[in-house]
């Protein structure tokens, strides 16, 4: 039985420390598994990676793996995980790996894998197979055929198609804006450089010199303390507007004028706004954790809400199956029907340009109306029995909420207040958000919560 950590295979990818969870001889496996999985003859798999230091030798024995087992490899190099999945649709590739641990610090590395059409394989789609084939030493025995390697780069490809599907035709009408951009020392700084050489706009590129060890903060815009050097620079060029990516390019945080970081269920509201002016009736897809202001925004543009689970993988699916125009999620992922229901923080990015132009208001202005509710942000606390705490909870309060939903962990509404308690899928660790009408409701029913879970 081949040796491999079980615990590096998470719900929506693989992911762990190198070398010591991951390391080569898993990417070697895994390359190998893969070509099984896929289930044909002289698949062709789509590679790309990020910059980490370890993904050079990831990708070197992933590939040999994957040859080794009568695949071929178009290896698209460094390139972020929204532009491998466009390239795995533009190539047609039976399916592809993009090696990547996301937002994660430096010494972690992974994989996202997708089949064909860059359709996302979760662990119940197909990581868990994937993992018995290892396990199993399962794999095929093709090592008769030519060993086939095609390079291709579709960075261009990918930046027109974001601005065909943005109909961005010439930027006349663009307004010239000032923009902080901060891509901290990842791979999504090669998009944005070809993005911005487009668009008329003066940009103060942060960080955007790769480098695998990210030194100057973790590619993470999720945490405000990586945001501390491009809110300082907004300040300072008096920008219009702030905008940060993590280490794969898939999410992308927004900061206004004044250096208040908009949340991204803000953002979910806004594009929804927009989108629906033109295609009234369509479906918005927006997560458990969101904002009431969300769901109104979308009613109110007559549009269709329908509320979700969080992660990718599952997004993604519920989007194809119900034909959802877009969708949102609190971490700062956009997905699009157009681009093929994959993130696509370009098209985001040109979307709110083309909405600041036109509302010819400060970004903080155009966010203010979206303001009505107090949030407290999602908090974390360890604990053992998740299972056990959300119960009581629930016991608790399903007397007195007025709804109770059960899609994402537990959400029970109330007549000026709500929350939403989810389990972590990964760590011993109940991850709270608490939303009130007033910041005294707010405050108290936190309070309240908090000591719930603790006690």
């Amino acid at each position: 039985m081949a040796k491999i950590n079980s615990e590096i295979f998470r719900t929506y990818d693989i992911r762990g420390i190198y070398p010591k969870e991951l390391n080569n001889e898993t990417a070697f496996l895994l390359g190998r598994a893969f070509v099984k999985f896929l289930n044909k003859k002289k698949p062709q798999v789509l590679i790309g990676r990020d910059n980490r230091i370890s993904s050079k030798n990831l990708y070197k024995f992933l590939t040999k793996g994957i040859l080794i087992s009568g695949g071929s490899v178009i290896d698209i190099g460094l390139t972020s995980t929204p532009r491998f999945y466009f390239s795995v649709l533009k190539s047609l590739a039976d399916g592809g790996i993009q090696i990547t641990a996301s937002h994660n610090s430096g010494d972690y590395n992974g994989f996202k894998m997708v089949r064909k059409r860059a359709v996302p394989i979760s662990f119940e789609s197909g990581l868990k197979e994937i993992k018995g084939i290892i396990e199993k030493e399962n794999f095929d025995e093709r090592f008769f055929q030519k060993k086939e390697i095609i390079r291709k780069d579709f960075l261009e490809d990918y930046i027109n198609f974001n601005f065909k599907i943005a109909g961005f035709k010439n930027f006349n009408n663009l307004k010239k804006f000032k923009i902080v951009l901060d891509t901290a020392n990842s791979v999504s700084g090669l998009d944005m450089r070809v993005l911005f050489k487009k668009v008329p706009c003066q940009v103060f590129h942060l960080f955007s010199r790769l480098n695998g060890n990210f030194p100057n903060h973790q590619p993470n815009p999720l945490l405000k303390e990586n945001l501390k050097y491009l809110i300082k620079e907004i300040k300072n060029k008096k920008a219009n507007l702030g905008i940060a990516l993590d280490g794969d390019g898939d999410r992308v945080v927004f900061v206004d004028e004044k250096g208040e970081v908009v949340r991204g269920d803000f953002i979910t509201a806004l594009v929804a706004e927009n989108l629906l002016k033109e295609k009234s009736r369509e479906k918005i897809l927006y997560e458990v954790r969101s904002s009431w202001i969300v769901k109104e925004t979308i009613l109110k543009n007559r549009g269709v809400p329908v509320l979700g689970r969080a992660g990718h993988s599952l997004i993604k699916e519920k989007m194809k199956k119900e034909n959802i125009l877009f969708a949102g999620e609190l971490s700062g992922h956009y997905f699009f029907r157009e681009i093929g229901f994959f993130e696509a923080p370009i098209l985001v990015i040109l979307k709110i340009l083309k909405i600041i132009t036109e509302k010819e208001m400060p970004f903080s202005e155009i966010i203010k109306p979206f303001k009505v509710y107090f949030q407290s942000g999602e908090l974390n606390f360890e604990v053992k029995n998740k299972k056990e705490r959300i119960e009581k909870i629930e016991k608790y309060y399903k007397k007195i909420a007025r709804k109770i939903v059960k899609i994402d962990g537990l959400t029970l509404e109330f007549d000026d207040w709500w929350f939403n308690l989810r389990p972590s899928n990964t760590e011993n660790l109940l991850r709270l958000n608490v939303e009130a009408k007033t910041k005294d409701v707010l405050e108290k029913r936190k309070k309240e919560i908090t000591y719930l879970i603790l006690k």
